[in-house]
């Protein structure tokens, strides 16, 4: 996976790395998008010079469109309500992602909308949940703000400052390793969440 992303990174720059966070914030279908392990690697091909990319303004864009697109899915809850429930599930829409974000953001409260930032599936829907919820913007973009910029920028940042840390000549030995471990770290609170609801519905 990580050698298909430095390639279209490479390719298609920053449109592509910005397009992709912003549906993954934003849109229903960006639940199946790799979030966390894309910005690590696109802040990874920004430390090698050859790319032309520049840290500073993919993290800000970055940043950027996830915040436009945690404020687009947060729209769509408003708008649509509780009628995304009745939804019919699709191979772009599944409600049971739907659900899982509810049940999140009902234990977490406000804070849901920066750690579902970490959290697959769960991020895409939690604007959304917070949108039926009838958050209020300006506290929601708060948490949204704050969310976006430890995430984006965070993860990005840490792509580029391990990739100066890394040998060039090692660079493939490590990288592997390292974007399956950031998509294992960032998959385990969702699995630790379902098999937590799966209790309490149990007992």
């Amino acid at each position: 996976m990580h050698f298909d992303l430095q390639t279209l990174i490479k390719i298609f720059g920053y449109p592509l790395v910005w397009g992709i966070v912003f549906a993954e914030s934003g849109l229903l279908v960006g639940f199946l998008l790799p979030g966390d392990s894309l910005l690590f690697v696109a802040g990874f091909m920004c430390s090698l010079a050859k790319t032309g990319l520049d840290i500073r303004v993919m993290a800000f864009g970055c940043f950027v469109f996830a915040i436009v697109g945690d404020s687009v899915g947060y729209y769509t809850g408003k708008r649509f309500g509780r009628k995304l429930f009745d939804k019919e599930d699709s191979k772009f829409f599944k409600k049971k992602h739907l659900i899982a974000a509810e049940e999140f953001f009902s234990i977490q409260g406000k804070t849901a909308i920066i750690l579902a930032r970490f959290m697959p599936f769960v991020r895409t829907f939690a604007p959304i949940v917070a949108g039926i919820a009838a958050m209020r913007y300006q506290t929601f973009m708060q948490y949204n703000v704050v969310g976006g910029f430890v995430w984006a920028s965070g993860l990005t940042a840490l792509g580029y400052f391990l990739g100066k840390t890394i040998p060039p000549e090692q660079i493939d030995q490590y990288l592997l390793p390292i974007v399956l471990g950031i998509m294992f770290i960032s998959l385990a609170p969702s699995i630790f969440h379902i098999l937590k609801a799966q209790q309490r519905t149990k007992n």
